[in-house]
């Protein structure tokens, strides 16, 4: 059996740490990725400790990225499972990746059984809620029948734990703010109905199969990660932050403030940001919980309160020193004035914190990923 160190903490018999991505001293005869081609019982150890293998499926995303390099950092060995649609291998490429499609009933099968998986981190969904309202269907097919393939595949594989990037789109247009866990979940785009659809049919295998899963709901991942390595990159962009640092670093292009008369402060819709590492760190502590009680549970996260968009605007214009054009436009269609999840339950059952609470700070690692101009587009 072929036994694997992970890089930082592999140490030889002598003390030293070993070669980054390679295998132990003594086995050191090919690179890691080929001799797992060849070891479908590769075992692969951390600080010494037999490391939990967690499938991660959209892991070349936004968010994905973010999450294997904490799962790395929390003793876990992550496998990165992304048909790149919407991902980037060069964000996984020091990480074990399998280029593939989770609708891929034969490959998930053969992934999970290769490297041992333990628990399915899920982030291979279509995003856009605009997009979704007009090409319904290719987010039918994507977020709810190709992951209940996936799901076939883990129970036929006796994986029975799941962690769910789900969505506070699931409330549609609250009637109280902050949105509660225990709030009526009346989706309006199709986007928040195809994450409403997976939660129900958690419910269901929970019942069914002893099948068990974190559910997280939340709504604007922003901000990026501290060594500027990784960022957001969505083609075509549609978040708020890094559509304003598009304005400072091209000049011929416009910010548009959807609405300034809402009932507001200052008029303009106020949104729950919250930063992509925080949002990290409680799908960590979601998966320890789970590991440990097998229980299912619903958690919303956010910041803890909400910002509107023209604090947005005034933050970037602080934390870059330039200024930029914007235009204001009418309302969007179905715009709520404030969208804000509390996260009081996270708080106290997972005891989760934010560190990036003020916009300034998220915004701050936006602008040193983005001002690097590594995205692929916009």
């Amino acid at each position: 059996m072929l036994r694997i160190w992970i890089p930082d903490l592999a140490r030889n018999d002598e003390g030293k740490k070993e070669i980054p991505g390679q295998v132990r001293k003594d086995e050191m005869t090919k690179d890691i990725s080929d001799q797992i081609k060849n070891d479908r019982d590769a075992q692969f150890y951390f600080g010494g400790i037999l490391m939990k293998s967690i499938l991660v499926t959209g892991g070349a995303g936004y968010i994905g990225s973010h999450v294997i390099r904490l799962l790395r950092k929390n003793g876990f060995h992550p496998v990165v499972y992304d048909n790149l649609s919407g991902g980037f291998k060069d964000f996984v490429s020091s990480f074990d990746f399998i280029e593939g499609d989770i609708g891929d009933f034969d490959k998930v099968m053969f992934v999970l059984k290769k490297y041992d998986i333990q628990c399915v981190m899920n982030f291979a969904s279509f995003i856009a809620v605009g997009e979704s309202v007009q090409n319904p269907l290719k987010y039918y097919e994507n977020n709810v029948a190709k992951t209940l393939t996936l799901f076939k595949a883990m129970l036929q594989s006796n994986i029975k734990q799941f962690i769910f990037s789900s969505s506070a789109a699931v409330y549609g247009n609250p009637a109280v703010v902050p949105i509660l866990e225990e709030s009526p979940m009346k989706p309006e785009s199709p986007y928040g109905k195809t994450k409403y659809s997976i939660e129900e049919v958690l419910k269901d295998l929970t019942v069914s199969d002893s099948f068990h899963a974190m559910s997280l709901r939340y709504f604007n991942a922003a901000g990026a990660d501290e060594s500027g390595q990784i960022g957001e990159s969505h083609v075509p962009e549609t978040h708020l932050i890094p559509l304003v640092i598009r304005a400072v670093l091209d000049d011929s292009y416009t910010v548009t403030i959807y609405g300034t008369d809402y009932d507001t402060p200052d008029g303009t819709c106020i949104r729950d940001y919250i930063h992509v590492n925080d949002l990290g760190e409680a799908h960590i502590l979601a998966l320890k919980k789970l590991i440990e009680t097998n229980q299912s549970d619903v958690f919303n996260l956010g910041n803890g309160k909400g910002f509107s968009v023209k604090e947005v605007i005034e933050s970037v214009r602080r934390v870059t020193g330039r200024d930029f054009k914007i235009q204001e436009g009418e309302r969007r269609k179905g715009d709520p004035a404030i969208l804000v999840a509390s996260s009081n339950k996270v708080k106290l059952q997972l005891q989760w914190q934010p560190h990036y609470t003020h916009i300034d700070s998220i915004v701050a690692t936006a602008w040193k990923w983005e001002s690097q101009q590594k995205r692929k587009g916009y």
